[in-house]
């Protein structure tokens, strides 16, 4: 079991977690996730590891409260003990020198960034680090990507904070400004990855993108993570969990994203009522 040293509040409905876990921080790289289950009962989730410490045995994550296993999880406290976790899984992000990169980063997106804006940027590359969210309460963790990065932007879809827009917005007048960026990476909702992959092959710049499919065993055997790439069948667990994104079916990939929404919605709300039950 693996227990929780801190856990604290980002923004509305986006919690950070320290967990204790020495065998996982010692080996995780950026880009790569643990799966979790915060309860015997419960259901596997994949989430980024958002920053480690090796030193002190540390693992970050940064989790959306959406569903059950994401509020069961919110309701957790330092000193708990989570039931288990696997990791780290998946293939560990590209690390090399570039030269200038813009890395973008959408909502909890921002989080998964972090440790590859961190990692080029101890590699030798020059960061433009573009994060968005949708409005100034939703904003988290720019002092951190500030650290690491040459260039910090940021967009909001209010205005209510940096510009008004999408982070695609900025990255297009940044292109048609002439400004000098040889690799483009994106984490963050699938349609935004879709749109800065859109917008980045018009340009003739490379892109890679870290997916967000469904996952449930995390070692390539269930099959649930599947994506088009390429026009092959790859799986996000092993395979990825970044890929290029010009290859990427991101129509198929939404849809597999859907899939279960009605379903989750309905575990929710039971579990809602079962736990008011109980209280009474």
């Amino acid at each position: 079991m693996f227990k929780i040293k801190e856990i604290s509040f980002l923004a509305p409905g986006v919690l950070q977690a320290l967990i204790e876990a020495p065998l996982i921080a010692k080996k995780a790289e950026a880009g790569q996730f643990i799966i979790i289950r915060s309860t015997e009962k419960g259901e596997r989730i994949p989430l980024t590891i958002a920053d480690y410490d090796k030193a002190k045995g540390i693992i970050s994550i940064v989790f959306q409260v959406l569903g059950k296993s994401t509020t069961q999880l919110a309701g957790l406290k330092a000193g708990d003990m989570l039931t288990d976790m696997l990791g780290p899984q998946g293939n560990p992000s590209e690390i090399t020198h570039f030269g200038h990169v813009a890395v973008i980063g959408g909502g909890v997106g921002v989080a998964a960034a972090y440790p590859i804006i961190k990692s080029l940027k101890k590699a030798g590359n020059t960061i433009i680090s573009i994060a968005g969210f949708r409005s100034s309460e939703n904003i988290f963790w720019l002092d951190k990507l500030k650290e690491f990065s040459d260039i910090l932007l940021a967009s909001t879809n209010d205005g209510s904070y940096g510009q008004k827009g999408l982070v695609t917005d900025i990255l297009k007048d940044l292109l048609d400004k002439n400004e000098k960026i040889d690799r483009v990476i994106a984490i963050g909702p699938a349609i935004m990855m879709k749109s800065a992959a859109d917008l980045t092959k018009k340009y003739n710049l490379k892109i890679t993108v870290s997916l967000n499919s469904l996952m449930v065993c995390g070692m390539g055997m269930c099959g649930a993570c599947r994506v088009t790439v390429g026009g092959k069948t790859k799986f996000t667990c092993m395979d990825g969990p970044d890929f290029d994104g010009h290859l990427v079916d991101f129509k198929e990939l939404m849809t597999r994203l859907d899939s279960y929404k009605n379903e989750e919605k309905i575990c929710l709300e039971k579990w809602t009522l079962e736990c008011a039950d109980a209280a009474r």
